[in-house]
């Protein structure tokens, strides 16, 4: 059954998507896809696994999967250039792999690619760094990584997810801890990175129950990361898949970097296209480059 390793999204619609994980097809609930599905039924009833809401489908609902078909407890799917990620199913519905951020790991790849000859050392912070395949692409293409996550189970994942690539942990720096108060703690360590990448969410916890709303922190949280930059950084990358802002309100925060260090900021909406041609809304990006 099993033939193709990679990630499909197959159709999109009445708030639900199905998708291919290496060949095993999953329905989940997506509140986006706001509109008819193109397949029919019969199609859609043919499903590996099918997430099952608590709470009428808000977007980080909780519930259960469903297994028509045991899932293989080692499946993974290779996610960018070879490179594989577990599929987990947790009751958020996530999988362990967020396809929409196919377009940032290219964009990690190739400025830490392009420069890794020039400054030999390229020191690069993931902030709430979940399951890590940034984190896999950055040190792949020669980085050093600081991996932040307030999670056990997040760090374990990409541990695992290293090990599965065959990384080696030299370059990788785990960090099980608050994202806000790590900042602070590196700010007076006066340590310093050359590219910083974040995904806040719009509200969680830290391993001590510390409490994170992007809504009340984000703007010092912004201002407090610029802080650990180095001279002559290459690139600051803030997305959001539940914050249910506009990538303008991102931009914003970022375009200070250009007066001081030069170079732009792209922002966009992050989609992922269907099957049926249809492109489902999974989040946003605001990017600075030198």
């Amino acid at each position: 059954m099993i033939h193709d390793n990679t990630y499909k999204l197959i159709d999109t619609g009445n708030k639900r998507k199905l998708e291919s994980y290496a060949g095993y097809i999953m329905d989940r609930p997506d509140p986006q896809a706001l509109w008819p599905k193109t397949l029919s039924n019969e199609v859609w009833k043919k499903v590996d696994a099918f997430f099952q809401e608590d709470n009428g489908g808000k977007r980080e609902s909780r519930g259960r999967w469903i297994e028509n078909t045991k899932i293989d407890k080692d499946l993974t799917v290779d996610f960018y250039n070879d490179l594989k990620c577990r599929v987990k199913l947790n009751p958020f519905k996530h999988t362990g792999i967020f396809p929409e951020q196919y377009e940032n790991w290219v964009f990690i790849n190739k400025v830490i690619s392009e420069n890794i000859k020039e400054k030999k050392e390229i020191k690069v912070l993931n902030l709430f760094g979940y399951t890590g395949c940034a984190s896999i692409v950055a040190v792949r293409a020669g980085a050093h990584i600081t991996h932040v996550d307030g999670s056990k189970q997040s760090i374990a994942g990409v541990k695992e997810n290293m090990s599965i690539n065959n990384i080696s942990e030299e370059n990788i720096r785990y960090i099980l801890d608050d994202a806000y108060s790590f900042v602070k703690r590196e700010i007076r360590r006066g340590v310093k990175y050359d590219g910083i990448m974040m995904d806040p969410p719009s509200f969680g916890h830290g391993p001590d129950r510390e409490v994170w709303k992007i809504d009340e922190m984000f703007i010092d949280f912004i201002n407090d990361c610029k802080k650990l930059l180095s001279d002559k950084p290459l690139f600051f990358i803030v997305s959001g898949y539940s914050s249910g802002y506009s990538h303008l309100a991102y931009r914003y925060n970022l375009e200070d970097l250009i007066t001081k260090y030069g170079g732009e900021v792209q922002n966009f909406e992050l989609t992922i296209k269907d099957g049926q041609d249809k492109l489902l809304p999974s989040g946003i990006v605001a990017r600075w480059t030198i």
